[in-house]
């Protein structure tokens, strides 16, 4: 199945599938294989239907969404081994989304609502379970700063003094010590797709789509 969605994607975009280790490094940032799709939480990968991580090609590294129905899969995490974020202003990503006319997104969990794309960063240590100290483990972009999927070059900006919110809501002002340690002992960094109502529950698309990023900086 996965041969045949690159296959298609291929096609429709003209671009190649195989990671090649001789490309110069287009964006900023750490190579594919440094990036992980999940998030991977013992032994089971919330991104179903995904590879481990994504693909390198001339313009960037890239994935190709599960697409048709929910059951063919959903993608959720993408992060890198980054490390503390003391000292940083913000993360930026570049990125562009290829798709045929028509193509919808989907929040695999909140289909009614529209699927979004959110920054996210979180504490080394994390047990996942958001209980406690570890509410404040994992933190979001706020919904004025969610961008909701859709073909195109995009560029999603997001200062580290911003309105950064937690697994259930809270802000640096409502929680600045859980927020400077979560900045202090960053582990993982990057983005993550879902909807308003959960940041990085999944997404899959109508039909063939990819999603290239040009660049990841923490500036």
């Amino acid at each position: 199945m996965r041969t045949v969605v690159a296959a298609i994607v291929a096609s429709l975009l003209g671009a190649p599938l195989a990671a090649q280790d001789d490309l110069p490094q287009a964006q900023r940032g750490l190579r594919a294989d440094a990036w992980q799709i999940g998030p991977v939480i013992g032994s089971r990968n919330y991104s179903v239907g995904m590879p481990l991580s994504p693909i390198q090609g001339p313009q960037g590294w890239h994935f190709d969404f599960p697409y048709a129905v929910v059951e063919a899969g959903h993608v959720h995490y993408l992060t890198f081994n980054h490390g503390p974020l003391t000292g940083k202003r913000k993360i930026v990503l570049r990125y562009r989304i290829d798709a045929r006319p028509g193509v919808r997104f989907v929040s695999q969990e909140h289909p009614h609502l529209p699927a979004t794309l959110s920054l996210y960063f979180q504490r080394r240590g994390d047990n996942w379970k958001a209980k406690g100290r570890f509410e404040a483990y994992r933190w979001y972009s706020p919904n004025e700063n969610l961008v909701s999927l859709a073909p195109g070059e995009h560029k999603l900006e997001l200062d580290l003094d911003d309105r950064w919110i937690s697994v259930w809501g809270h802000t640096a002002a409502t929680n600045p010590a859980g927020f400077k340690g979560a900045i202090d002992e960053a582990d993982r960094v990057g983005f993550v797709f879902g909807s308003r109502e959960g940041r990085g529950h999944g997404v899959y698309a109508t039909g063939p789509a990819r999603f290239t990023v040009l660049s990841f900086e923490t500036l």
